[in-house]
This record gives structure tokens, C-alpha cells and sequence, in this order.
């Protein structure tokens, strides 16, 4: 792809076909592609692009099938019969269906107040579109419920970098740093599935030598091509975390002079992780004492080294706390600010970084900026023209807001933009009944989504492919997103939309329908906040083939800036310049296997499909490799189950039941259920899923609940629907007040990291009867302090007698683990799979030997106190 392309190169036959070089409409990579376009139908073809090199997935190569598909909206839908959703939806006109908008957004204000009408945004909006949407929101309704389905996917992932850093930018670093790194640590992250153009850069590094290891429940194609490969149970990827930090510290690899000079708090953090020995996290993650030694060393002895998190460590309701867990690791070892090196996030959504950026969110405001900012709201009113005063406060997080729909105190009236929380939220069903709950529903789509059928208003929107804008990708590139054909006659861009409505809400002045004109606004909002657009231009994108932010206007005629590819080279974005050590522990799943359902559930993506599937679903050519959603199972659990090849299952949880075709693999845990979450009714996974909010970033646990799974039927073409009298009841609405955010342990001093507790000695026995163990002597009792806990390390015991005798370990009275000692042997045993034991816990040995046996008996049992 040339840097000086233009939008509108003319070639091929007749006056109306051109050639424009635009970009991928699915993931955050945003690959470059070259689009021949104007007369119907539209082919694109990959472009040299720095993200994609060239290469394009399954997903892209497909993109234009949906322009002119024949379930594309076109025309406004309305009900039939205006606030009876039970009416059909039937074509209407522009000018009726906004006046129902409206008629709404005014009726409800005037019977509720200001935040009963809310917004809901998407990742998939460009810069322009999720400014506008934000802006939107605060001016032209003065409202304060207005939040986006970025919340579901990069919350937690931010929220830990701007704890530790002070800047949330996904990828502080080129996406080609990857290919030159000789360690890259992957968690929760399968890119040959969801972006598999960023595997190039993953190949070059391998053909070169680098070692690739994998955090992954499941056995991905990631994971396959990696030479290591962490099957750690869902949920405890921090305690991992904490483990190779306390094997970095106790074999001296922490650079200390980087931590010294660059970092915080690395104390208490030194303190903490005293408790996660390698063989508790052997027993809390499944991951071997080898593997996590073996990941450790070559973090620590690479020149290059970067670690990536992604959702499958970050969508837990301990998400944040596990995204700075390894953070702390790479600071720990030098890592951020390196140049080859550091830690990132993997963004999901297509502009999930620049979505989040610049207003969606239910506490900010363009360029980064806090909404209780003082600063902040006067700097942004003044772009506006508004008073600081009128900006709303901060609402409520995403699913908080989908939950209150239709409550005393909650929204009434919503406007959906690019969304479609009917699939994508937790606890989907739930949502669902929210949803239906609400006075007034009006939802903006290019196909009649899940979501969208349940509207009083639907507005058809320009696809990507029909609009300009920028978007910003994974590495914080800003892009343009160039128009390569006119939509279909009466269709609106969202843009236009917005703009239309503040007109009819006496805000039609402030707002513009020009995407150019709206990004020089938005570089204007966000300039000086962290997330600093505006020296960024249409012009110096096209020039540059993108430009890094943060990217100041230049002072007076000085020079412009160059932007910034690499963050932290020389300081960390907090008022210090350093980074933040932070103190986390790991905590338990929310919901834990039990009788009733006594698996573990885990939801992701797969290859051929995207987010809700709004799009994807309805590609000839992607059905046709993933024409059903399967269910991943153990062979070992299937064959205890009764369940063969593709049959039908029904997972089950204390939410919902929705149902899969059976795909048998080795490649899970047998403990482990995977659903993709790209399909909704009778198979939404997201009917399923816990929705447990992380009290940093409210970020809902997607990837970790208890599950149940059943055989229905064999094989079939159509999965049929659960039986409706099965399905739970949903909750009804609970208003809980906002937690604290959880702060870090003090229980332990930071002075003592741990202290060494030994039972054991030299002690006569006398044998009562191998079926009569009895306490040997006082000295091998131990009771736990309060306040702390211990672990049973080993167990070492000698026999002197010409007979078998055996060392009994009990916990408050109870027998937990036997040691047979042959005679005149002894034995040695390392204790790996004995469970913490709690303060006041009683801890003894006693022993047992054949009637009339006397001699000598050696004990020692090793514990650790912390």
C-alpha cells in the first residue's frame, strides 16, 4: 500500500468504478486492503500494510459479501403499532421513524429527568462516530447513561495499565517489535484463531529461534506452534503470575537496578508473592513447577522479551488485578520501556482502542480525560461551547446500565448504536428481559440484529465500506477508514444520524455530519489529555500510511510532532515518571464447580466468525466453515458423559441452558467446557455466563463459571432450543452500590516474607496395630497462628524396626495423608497436593506399627508460615 493512495482512484470500465484503499471491517489489526468498488458487487484484494504485510483471514477476505446481502437493512423500521412490541416491524420513513425518536427522548426526560434516556456504543464505531455518540450524550441530551461494549473487552486490561503506568494504550509498542522479541509470553490469547494475519509476526520470530510460551485452558493453534505450552485452569492466571514473580525473586533474576530506578512499591509487592511457592501454584493452576521455572529463566535471560495478555486472563471479576499481576512480572524483570521488550494487550474489537478513547465510556471524555475532572470539563465544555457545569456526572458501567433498563432510577428510553447486547453481554438472557422492560428501545444496524428485533425503532446504517472516518488499531496506529462506494439509496452513515437528532433536540449547531470536521474537533477535545490527537490530520495519515498518538499539535511554527510508537523510553505517564508495583492476590472463581454442576465453563472466539455474529453469521462463505456452534470437550469427559461425535449437548448453568453440537478433543482440560459466543438464541453462551463485575473495571467474568452438560441427541443439521419450563427464571434487578476497588493485603508484614515451621525428631515406637495409629509425642503437634496460614511442604521419616510402619499427617483431627516406611527404610515425599491450611488449623503426626514392634521412628515435616 502506497503512502500517497488516494480515496477515489478511478480504473476498470464505466465512470462509477474506482479503486481505494481502505481497511478490514472485523478485528483490532485493521489490515490494509485495496477495495474495487462503485458498480456492484465490490472485491477487495490485501494490501501492504504495516499491520498485515499482505495478508488478510478468512473474515476479511470475505467482508464484501454482506455489502449487498439480501437481509441488509435499507429502509427505518417501525411498529406497527407504536409501543406494542408484540406488532410486526414494518418499512417506514426517515422523517417518522426519527420522530418517534425523539417524541420518546422528550416524553421520557420530561417524566424521569435527564439520565432515564441512555446511550450504548460499540467498539466498532470509528473515532469520529464514538466522539460524536459521547459528545452526543452529555450535549444534546444531558445525560449521564451512556457507556459501550468495550467495557466487556479491554476494561480490565486498561485499568491495570493506567494503575501501573498511567497511560492505557493497548500495545505501547509496535505490532513488529513481536517478530524481533526472543521470548514472547502469550496468556489467554489464541491470535492464529482471532487474527491470523499477526501470525507472520509470530513465524518470524520462531524461524529465528525465539520461544513462544502459551497460557491456555485449551491446547489452540496457538498454543500448538508454541514450544511452551501453560494449560493453566481458567481463573488463575494471576496466581500464576504471582509464581513467576516469586521464582524471579528467589533466584536473583528481578533487575534490581530497573526497579530501583524506574518503579514503585516493589516492597510490598517482594512481600506478597512470598506466599505463591511453586508448588501452591502447581496445585492452584495445574502448571508444573518445571514449566513455570523454565517460563521464568527465559523471561529473565532474554534480550528481548514481551509478555501479552488478552481476555481470557483479563474477563474475570478479578480481571484487573490479573492483567497488573503481570505487569508486575515484566517491571520485575525490566521489561516496559525496553526497547524490543515490554508488556500489552491484545485489543479485540476493530477499534476498541480508539472507541474507548474519546467518550463512549461511562467516566470520560475525549483524549483520555476523567469526567470529574475539573481541568478536564472546563478543557472540554470550551470545545464544545457549553458550560462545565452542564456535562453529566459519571453513570453507570455497561452492564450495570443494561441491568437497571426499565427501573425506577434507570434508563427508559435507550439508543444503541453498533451493538448488540442481546448476544454480547453476560448473562445474556437476563438482558434480554431488561431490554423488553424498556419504555422506548431505537437501535442503529445494518441487519435486523437480536437486539434490533427487539426495538420500537430500527435505523439502517452505512456498512464500513460506505463511510469515512479514522479508527485506531491494536499498536494505537490511528487509520483511515476511507469510503469506497455510496451506501444503498436513504441509507445514513451514524454520523449523519446523530447529527439529525441534536438538530430536532435544538442541538443541531454543535454537531456536524463531516467526518473530517469532527475529527479536527476531536484532536481539539483531546488536546493535552493523555490520549492526544491533535496534531493528526486525514493528510498526515494518508502521508504516513498512520500516526501513533499521543501526537501534540505543535507550539506556535516548531516542528510536528512524529507521534509515538514506543511509549515509556524514558518515563512512565504517572507525576513521578515511574511505574506502579501493585500488590494483588489471587483470589477464587465466583463460581465454583459443585455437585449440581461440576465443570468449569470458558467462552471465546473462534476462526470464522466475529463478536455477536451480527455480521459473520450471515457470510455464505464463513457458514460453510462454521455452520454450527460446537462445544469443546475432553474425549475423557465425553466418554463419561455418553457423548459421541457432534452430537447435541445442553450446557447448563444457574442462568440459563443453551445448546451445542460436540466437538471431542485431547486439546482441553478434562475440567474445562469451551463455547464459542458468536451465536445467539438457543445457543448463546452468553445466556450462560457469570455476569460478577470486577470492582476496578466492572468488567463481567465471561470466562469462568460452573456448568453442567448433558447428551440430547445425535448429530443433526439445526441444534433445537432448550425446553423453555427448563430455563431459570431471571433475576429480577438489583441496585448494589459500586464496591470500593479491592485494595491490596496487609495481613502479611512486608518484613517477614515467610517463616519455616518443622515437626519433627527422634521418637521410640511401640506397635499397637497397623489399624491403630496413635499420637507419637507432643512435640509433632502444630496449631496454625491466626492471622496466617501454612502449607506442608515434605515429609521425611526413617523406620529402624524390621517391619513396615507408617507416619500419619491429620488437620484438626482428621486424616489427610499417610506415609508407609518400609523396614528399616526410609522415605521421602514432597507434598504438593495438601491444601492451605488456615490459622487455627491443629496439624499432628502420629504413627502406627504391628502389634508388639518396638524401635525407633525419624519424622520431619516441612511447613512454611506466612
Amino acid at each position: 500500500m502506497t503512502a500517497t493512495a488516494l480515496p477515489g482512484v478511478l480504473a476498470g470500465v464505466g465512470p462509477r468504478t474506482r479503486t481505494t484503499q481502505t481497511h478490514c471491517p472485523y478485528c483490532s489489526l485493521q489490515c490494509g486492503i485495496t477495495m474495487t468498488a462503485g458498480d456492484r458487487p465490490a472485491t477487495l484484494q490485501p494490501a501492504d500494510f504495516p499491520t498485515n504485510r499482505g495478508g488478510l483471514c478468512s473474515k476479511g477476505w470475505s467482508a464484501t459479501e454482506l455489502l449487498d446481502h439480501p437481509e441488509r437493512l435499507t429502509r427505518p423500521l417501525v411498529r406497527a403499532v407504536p409501543g406494542d412490541r408484540t406488532s410486526p416491524l414494518v418499512e417506514s420513513t426517515w422523517d417518522e421513524a426519527l420522530g418517534r425518536v425523539v417524541a420518546a427522548i422528550e416524553r421520557t426526560q420530561a417524566t424521569h429527568g435527564r439520565d432515564a434516556v441512555g446511550c450504548f456504543g460499540g467498539g466498532g464505531l470509528t473515532n469520529e462516530q464514538a466522539y460524536q455518540f459521547g459528545k452526543f450524550a452529555r450535549v444534546a441530551l444531558r445525560t449521564s447513561a451512556i457507556d459501550y461494549n468495550g467495557r466487556f473487552c479491554m476494561s480490565s486490561a486498561a485499568g491495570a495499565a493506567l494503575r501501573a503506568f498511567g497511560l492505557d494504550r493497548g500495545m505501547p509498542f509496535p505490532l513488529a517489535d513481536i517478530a524481533a522479541a526472543d521470548v514472547v509470553v502469550l496468556v489467554g490469547s489464541n491470535p492464529a484463531d482471532t487474527m491470523p494475519p499477526a501470525m507472520q509476526y509470530f513465524d518470524e520470530g520462531r524461524a529465528r529461534g525465539a520461544q513462544h510460551v502459551v497460557v491456555d485452558p485449551r491446547r489452540t493453534a496457538t498454543a500448538r506452534n508454541a514450544a511452551l505450552h501453560l494449560q493453566a485452569l481458567p481463573g488463575t492466571d494471576l496466581a500464576l503470575a504471582n509464581g513467576l514473580l516469586h521464582i524471579a525473586i528467589a533466584e536473583g533474576l528481578v533487575d534490581e537496578a530497573y526497579v530501583a530506578a524506574r518503579t514503585t512499591g516493589f516492597d510490598d509487592v517482594r512481600a506478597g508473592v512470598a506466599a505463591y511457592w511453586p508448588d501452591r501454584v502447581e496445585r492452584l493452576t495445574g502448571v508444573p513447577v518445571k514449566d513455570q521455572r523454565r517460563t521464568v529463566f527465559a523471561l529473565a535471560r532474554a534480550e528481548r522479551a514481551i509478555v501479552l495478555t488478552a481476555r481470557g486472563a483479563e474477563q474475570h471479576r478479578s480481571g484487573t488485578d490479573t492483567a497488573q499481576a503481570w505487569i508486575n512480572l515484566a517491571l520485575a524483570l525490566g521489561l516496559p520501556g525496553r526497547e524490543g521488550s515490554g508488556w500489552a494487550t491484545v485489543t479485540g474489537q476493530g477499534n476498541g482502542q480508539g472507541g474507548r478513547e474519546h467518550g463512549q465510556k461511562a467516566d470520560q471524555l475525549p483524549g483520555y480525560r476523567k469526567i470529574t475532572d475539573p481541568a478536564a470539563r472546563a478543557h472540554v465544555a470550551a470545545v464544545w461551547g457549553i458550560d462545565p457545569d452542564d456535562i453529566p456526572a459519571p453513570g453507570r458501567s455497561a452492564f450495570e446500565l443494561l441491568d437497571a433498563l426499565g427501573t425506577e432510577g434507570g434508563v427508559r428510553t435507550m439508543l444503541v448504536l453498533a451493538s448488540n447486547v442481546a448476544v454480547s453481554a453476560p448473562d445474556a438472557r437476563r438482558v434480554v428481559s431488561r431490554l423488553r422492560d424498556l419504555d422506548f428501545l431505537a437501535v442503529s444496524d445494518f441487519f435486523l440484529s437480536e437486539t434490533a428485533e427487539l426495538a420500537d425503532v430500527v435505523l439502517p446504517s452505512a456498512m464500513w465500506a460506505e463511510e469515512d472516518g479514522t479508527m485506531t488499531n491494536l499498536e494505537g496506529r490511528v487509520i483511515r477508514r476511507r469510503r469506497a462506494l455510496d451506501p444503498p439509496a436513504g441509507v445514513r452513515d451514524d454520523l449523519q444520524l446523530l447529527a439529525e437528532l441534536a438538530a430536532r433536540l435544538g442541538a443541531g449547531d454543535k454537531f456536524s455530519a463531516d467526518p473530517e470536521t469532527v475529527f479536527a474537533e476531536l484532536g481539539r477535545a483531546s488536546a493535552g489529555g493523555a490520549a492526544d490527537y491533535s496534531g493528526i490530520s486525514y493528510r498526515r495519515i494518508d502521508e504516513e500510511q498512520g500516526v501513533f498518538w499521543p501526537c501534540p499539535a505543535p507550539a506556535g511554527d516548531g516542528p510536528r510532532h512524529p507521534g509515538t510508537p514506543r511509549l515509556f523510553a524514558e518515563r512512565f505517564a504517572t507525576p513521578d515518571g515511574r511505574a506502579r508495583f501493585l500488590r494483588v492476590e489471587h483470589v477464587e472463581a465466583h463460581e465454583r464447580p459443585d455437585a449440581e454442576y461440576p465443570y468449569v465453563l470458558t467462552t471465546g472466539r473462534v476462526l470464522a466468525q466475529y463478536q455477536s455474529g451480527t455480521q459473520t453469521r450471515r457470510s455464505r462463505s464463513l457458514n460453510l466453515i462454521a455452520p454450527l456452534p460446537r462445544a469443546e470437550l475432553h474425549r475423557d469427559l465425553a466418554r463419561r458423559l455418553g457423548i459421541g461425535p457432534d452430537d447435541v449437548v445442553e450446557l447448563a448453568t444457574r442462568r440459563g441452558r443453551a445448546r451445542f453440537s460436540a466437538h471431542l478433543t485431547d486439546d482441553i482440560r478434562p475440567d474445562v467446557v469451551f463455547a464459542p459466543f458468536h451465536w445467539g438464541g438457543a445457543s448463546s453462551a452468553n445466556a450462560l455466563t457469570d455476569p460478577a463485575l470486577d470492582p476496578v473495571s466492572r468488567m463481567p467474568a465471561f470466562k469462568v463459571c460452573a456448568v453442567a452438560v448433558t447428551r440430547v441427541a445425535g448429530p443433526v443439521e439445526s441444534l433445537p432450543a432448550p425446553d423453555a419450563a427448563t430455563q431459570p427464571e431471571t433475576r429480577p434487578h438489583e441496585l448494589s452500590p459500586t464496591p470500593e476497588p479491592r485494595q491490596p493485603s496487609r495481613r502479611r508484614t512486608p518484613r517477614v516474607k515467610s517463616t519455616p515451621r518443622f515437626l519433627q525428631g527422634v521418637y521410640p515406637i511401640t506397635g499397637e496395630g497397623l489399624a491403630k495409629p496413635g499420637p507419637v509425642d507432643p512435640a509433632l503437634r502444630y496449631t496454625v497462628p491466626n492471622g496466617a496460614s501454612a502449607q506442608a511442604l515434605y515429609f521425611r521419616g526413617g523406620n529402624s524396626t524390621d517391619q513396615l510402619v507408617y507416619a500419619l499427617l491429620l488437620r484438626d483431627g482428621v486424616p489427610m495423608r499417610w506415609f508407609p516406611i518400609g523396614a528399616k527404610g526410609d522415605v521421602h515425599v514432597p507434598l504438593r497436593v495438601v491444601e492451605d491450611l488456615p490459622g487455627g488449623t491443629l496439624v499432628e503426626l502420629h504413627a502406627a506399627a504391628p502389634v508388639g514392634v518396638t524401635g525407633e521412628l525419624v519424622v520431619d515435616l516441612g511447613l512454611v508460615e506466612v
